[in-house]
């Protein structure tokens, strides 16, 4: 969804008024106005945050050596789930994760997710099927590590800093504000993509 939806929730759009103090009939959208220092900032988010989910599935691919060792990456053979899923050891979904660990469904699902959240977020393109998948990807991972909970099944600590609120919501909640005010249109093709004709039609495609 394009920021100049809804003018009056942003700084960087605002409506001319003719001398006489009442509003003139010339439309926002119609009106080019420099971005604001708030539109830069959500820029840098919305590139950063893609980054991140990005770098996540380059390293995974291709086993760079971060999270993933040489020689374990998915082109090599190895499972980008089967690791995380199979040491989870807490939560309603437990044995619903060790069955999903390393299965070729999970595998192909959470690395497209996390190539096409990734590569959304860069471009500034398809904001909120990104914000889509991409909050979805951080609600299972949320309930796999299961912060509510103070020890892991077998009694030991389970090292929760924090009740409900941890780096996984943060996450979702960075995606769906990015949408929401439309942070394509800046450093990204967000206005070229809302005019191609399908996703004029359908504004969920923003």
């Amino acid at each position: 969804m394009a920021v100049h939806d809804h003018p009056h929730r942003s700084p960087m759009f605002h409506r001319p008024s003719s001398a006489g103090g009442t509003h003139s009939a010339v439309r926002d959208e119609d009106v080019a106005v420099a971005p604001g220092t708030g539109a830069y900032a959500l820029a840098g988010l919305r590139l950063l945050t893609g980054f991140v989910f990005l770098w996540a599935f380059l390293d995974k691919t291709f086993g760079l050596g971060y999270a993933t060792r040489p020689g374990r990456g998915w082109t090599d053979g190895g499972s980008p789930t089967k690791g995380f899923l199979s040491s989870v050891a807490v939560g309603p979904l437990e044995s619903t994760f060790h069955a999903w660990a390393g299965a070729a469904w999970a595998d192909w699902l959470f690395m497209l997710g996390l190539l096409g959240v990734g590569l959304a977020l860069l471009a500034g393109v398809a904001m909120w099927p990104a914000a889509a998948a991409g909050t979805l990807m951080m609600a299972l991972m949320w309930v796999a590590e299961w912060p509510p909970a103070r020890h892991l099944s077998d009694g030991s600590p389970s090292m929760s800093t924090n009740p409900f609120a941890d780096y996984h919501l943060v996450y979702a909640a960075a995606l769906v504000a990015l949408a929401a005010t439309g942070a394509g249109t800046v450093w990204g093709l967000g206005r070229r993509w809302a005019r191609v004709p399908v996703v004029a039609r359908h504004r969920w495609l923003r």
